[in-house]
């Protein structure tokens, strides 16, 4: 391949962030620290390890997913709960908010709605940031490990991948079959997962993630909520990803009402204010 004589400079152009959230709608973080002081736990779900479970939460609430028994990560997928074609978006919290998110970011739902559906509140892995290999935890870069890519690249009829998970947990929940519940399950927020780019040939990479029992990531319901949570079969994604080989342990989800007087104040983020006519 003939490098241009120009090379250098064109990679030497500065980038452009494609989004500049100076004016993204910011949330107010001291309200929900006070409601934090008054929060107190209504409910709560174990899900066993290569396994997923499903909850809701409304509006107003908090939910916190939980290490309690060793160190395991999560794919988490968020809909709005009466109306499950508003889901996760983790395209668009990426190009929001970076390929990680953590306290004082949110998820943002599916087009056309495009409205906060969850605000971070507190992350007891604040603290790692972004270590030498470029990894980091909380990702929306990884799509959640699935059997149609473990019989690509394996063979076999694997089940208990997060995707699989995930959808036998909405059927359930929804009392439907697999084939109608499937479409539904989309891109994660990997929970404690420590994940990058390798720096060399841009590769995903996972390593063993930091979390240890008694971390948490902690969430604020914006909108009514139904959340399913897959207790992933990769363990800390340490060395495997979709086996039955790794150790794996449960995850623990909460689910918390702060006092009534905030519960009475709080509002639903109005969907997205474009008007849908797309030019016609």
């Amino acid at each position: 391949m003939n490098e241009p004589k120009d090379a250098a400079a064109r990679r030497a152009v500065k980038p452009v962030i494609c989004y500049p959230v100076d004016t993204l709608p910011v949330p107010d973080m001291a309200a929900y620290h006070a409601a934090r002081d008054t929060m107190t736990k209504v409910d709560e779900l174990l899900v066993p390890p290569r396994e997923a479970g499903c909850f809701t939460v409304p509006a107003g609430h908090f939910f916190r997913i939980v290490s309690v028994e060793g160190p395991q990560v999560g794919d988490l997928n968020l809909w709005a709960r009466d109306n499950i074609n508003e889901r996760f978006y983790s395209g668009k919290t990426r190009a929001l908010h970076g390929t990680h998110i953590t306290t004082g970011q949110r998820m943002w739902t599916s087009f056309p709605y495009l409205r906060p559906m969850a605000t971070i509140t507190h992350d007891t892995l604040g603290w790692y940031g972004k270590d030498a290999f470029g990894g980091s935890v909380h990702d929306v870069i990884g799509t959640r490990c699935d059997p149609y890519t473990h019989n690509l690249l394996a063979g076999g009829q694997y089940h208990h991948c997060c995707h699989s998970n995930l959808t036998r947990a909405l059927a359930n929940h929804l009392g439907v079959s697999v084939a109608e519940a499937e479409p539904h399950v989309h891109d994660v927020l990997n929970v404690f997962m420590c994940t990058g780019f390798t720096r060399d040939t841009g590769q995903y990479f996972m390593k063993a993630s930091p979390v240890r029992p008694g971390d948490y990531l902690e969430f604020y319901a914006e909108i009514d909520l139904l959340g399913a949570l897959s207790a992933c079969p990769g363990g800390d994604c340490s060395a495997e990803h979709s086996s039955d080989a790794a150790a794996c342990y449960p995850l623990l989800v909460e689910i918390f009402a702060p006092d009534a007087d905030y519960l009475g104040a709080a509002s639903q983020p109005a969907p997205n204010g474009y008007d849908r006519s797309h030019g016609t």
